[in-house]
């Protein structure tokens, strides 16, 4: 396995590569693939370290790099940022994430299994709906205290609240009726 690693940067549609395998600090090979070719030219390559910045879909790549036999290293963004020397597109985020890779005391990001990122995915859905949950719990008590009710906060009290806005007597006839 090369030690010297490629660098694959991804954006929505394509992929720049950078691959360093003269001296640290040069890139010897730029060449810009679309997604869908990434595995395949991937596969013609020798073994070797893949770097890659911890984005929206690098886990999945990591993996499926992984199984051709390339080792995969994430980075932060944060961590890569210092390296870019000009302004931020494709090759240069490549570039920067191959020199970034080649530091000794670098932090790697692991690879999510399918499963940790499923778990992630699910508290992230449940801690969104809970959040919009209260969003509308305390609207509703905000838009109630311009008719004159006022509710203590909490979760607890919507059961309340709903028989004041069920209840056609309490509320305006233009508040109730949509």
């Amino acid at each position: 396995m090369s030690r010297l690693p490629q660098s694959v940067w991804t954006s929505r549609s394509t992929c720049s590569r950078c691959m360093e395998r003269m001296l640290p600090g040069t890139c010897s090979f730029r060449k810009r693939i679309t997604r869908v070719k990434l595995l395949g030219f991937l596969a013609a390559q020798a073994p070797c370290v893949v770097a890659m910045e911890a984005c929206a879909g690098a886990h999945y790549w990591a993996r499926e790099i992984a199984k051709l036999g390339h080792h995969v290293r994430l980075i932060a963004p944060a961590y890569v940022k210092p390296f870019i020397k000009r302004q931020k597109n494709d090759a240069a985020d490549a570039e920067a994430t191959c020199e970034a890779a080649q530091r000794p005391s670098m932090r790697f990001v692991p690879v999510k299994t399918e499963e940790q990122q499923a778990n992630g995915i699910v508290f992230r859905a449940r801690d969104l709906l809970v959040r919009q949950r209260t969003q509308c719990v305390n609207a509703l008590r905000g838009h109630l205290m311009e008719f004159g009710y006022v509710f203590p906060k909490g979760i607890t009290h919507v059961k309340t609240l709903v028989a004041l806005i069920e209840d056609p007597q309490s509320l305006p006839t233009v508040c109730v009726s949509f």
